[in-house]
């Protein structure tokens, strides 16, 4: 696919440089035959060298554009001014291709440069333009009628023409830069879900040997093997994880689904794994998922969106809990709304929140933050809090007919800020 890109992009590239050569040789060739045009052989070859500088000033690139449109100006401003004191000038074209030139020279300073820069710049290109019509023999009323038009009409529509296409491309850079922020949050979400997730599994794991080890117990050859069997599994999860990312960032339409979560077809089903897993390292985790939605067919969007409530819930109570005895994950139609799905994560933890809750309660960390855009993505909404009692509880709230809708706003990126999380205690 890569390899296909690039040959439709050097085809393209390839085709638009001829077409871009056959313009440019076009307008020198013109330039030519309106120099062959003037009555003495120095002057065709001025006119000649000053459209062709016009060209070329409007032909450069950005970091040259300043210096060759002075210089084009300036040149054409000089030879204008020597014609006109000379008693033989062109009879009939004084370079029209030279002042459509000029005028586009406006254009594009008013687009691309800087305000002080632009002024002086469109200064020096209306003056070249406006008088350029004094280089023809006949001085009339009609001759004044057109240094009139170019002035009054000519001059400013360009300028205006250019301040359109400036506040263009403003409105398509900040729409470019939005998607970009939409596509760096919606990575940052999914890094964290995924490898946050492992390694704050080998952290426990880690912690709970050295704990061991400090309060004199000996371990058995057996435990240790089972432990350095689990951290190594969480290991390769985790390792997993970045690789489906990384195959994402390189090529996103073949590898995006690589940084899904993975179950049967009936998709919430494997959360039981996800239970199990955590119940290995941590605290006993209980899954009750209601029977009418075991093998309801749910939207993809709200699947993985359950999936990561359920996922960045555990990670947190593992990171953050302090005395848990027990997690419950509830997963069912919402009481009293049958068109909703209630998730809820809770735990005994005793003593309330630890302090490390309560500072991600306040929005230094990112999980919740990152849940509760995921949430309000598929138009759900989420709740987190201290229990009554101690404990932590989270509660989202998803739509169960909104198939379509859901579907579309997980695809979607944008660059909103992030959601405020809704805490209850």
């Amino acid at each position: 696919m890569i390899s296909e890109f690039r040959s439709r992009f050097r085809s393209r590239f390839r085709f638009r440089h001829l077409r871009l050569g056959v313009i440019g040789v076009s307008l020198v060739v013109l330039v030519v035959l309106e120099g062959l045009n003037a009555p003495l052989p120095p002057m065709a070859v001025a006119t000649m060298v000053s459209g062709v500088l016009c060209l070329a000033a409007f032909a450069v690139p950005e970091r040259l554009f300043t210096r060759y449109t002075i210089g084009a100006a300036a040149v054409s401003c000089v030879l204008t001014v020597v014609e006109a004191q000379l008693s033989q000038r062109p009879p009939n074209t004084p370079g029209l291709v030279e002042l459509g030139v000029l005028l586009l020279l406006i254009t594009r300073a008013v687009r691309r440069c800087r305000p002080l820069r632009a002024v002086g710049l469109v200064a020096g290109s209306a003056l070249a333009a406006v008088i350029l019509p004094l280089r023809i023999d006949a001085w009339d009323n009609n001759l004044l009628n057109l240094i009139a038009v170019i002035a009054v009409c000519a001059v400013p529509f360009m300028v205006v023409a250019g301040l359109c296409l400036r506040l263009y491309d403003t409105l398509r850079e900040r729409e470019r830069e939005a998607i970009r922020q939409g596509q760096r949050l919606e990575h940052a979400r999914e890094l964290h879900d995924f490898v946050a997730h492992h390694v704050t599994a080998i952290v426990a794991q880690t912690k709970a040997a050295r704990f061991t080890a400090a309060a004199g117990h000996t371990q058995s050859p057996e435990d240790l093997d089972r432990m350095l069997a689990q951290i190594e599994r969480a290991g390769s999860q985790a390792l997993g994880s970045m690789r489906a990312m990384v195959s994402s960032l390189r090529d996103h339409t073949t590898a995006s689904a690589a940084t899904r979560p993975t179950g049967d077809p009936a998709g919430l089903r494997s959360l039981h794994g996800l239970t199990e897993e955590f119940s290995e390292v941590g605290p006993p985790a209980e899954l009750t998922l209601a029977p009418g939605l075991a093998d309801r067919p749910l939207s993809p969007g709200i699947i993985t969106t359950v999936h990561r409530v359920v996922q960045e819930s555990l990670t947190n109570v593992r990171k953050h809990a302090t005395r848990v005895g027990r997690v419950e994950v509830r997963i069912g139609v919402r009481p009293g709304d049958p068109e909703r799905l209630e998730v809820s994560v809770v735990d005994d933890g005793q003593g309330g929140a630890s302090p490390a809750a309560e500072r991600s309660a306040e929005g230094s960390g990112y999980g919740l933050v990152g849940l509760a855009e995921r949430v309000e993505k598929v138009n759900g909404r989420i709740t987190t809090g201290p229990r009554d009692g101690g404990g932590w509880h989270v509660v989202a709230v998803l739509p169960l007919d909104k198939a379509n809708k859901a579907d579309s706003a997980d695809a979607a990126t944008s660059g909103e800020a992030a959601p405020n999380v809704t805490f209850s205690g």
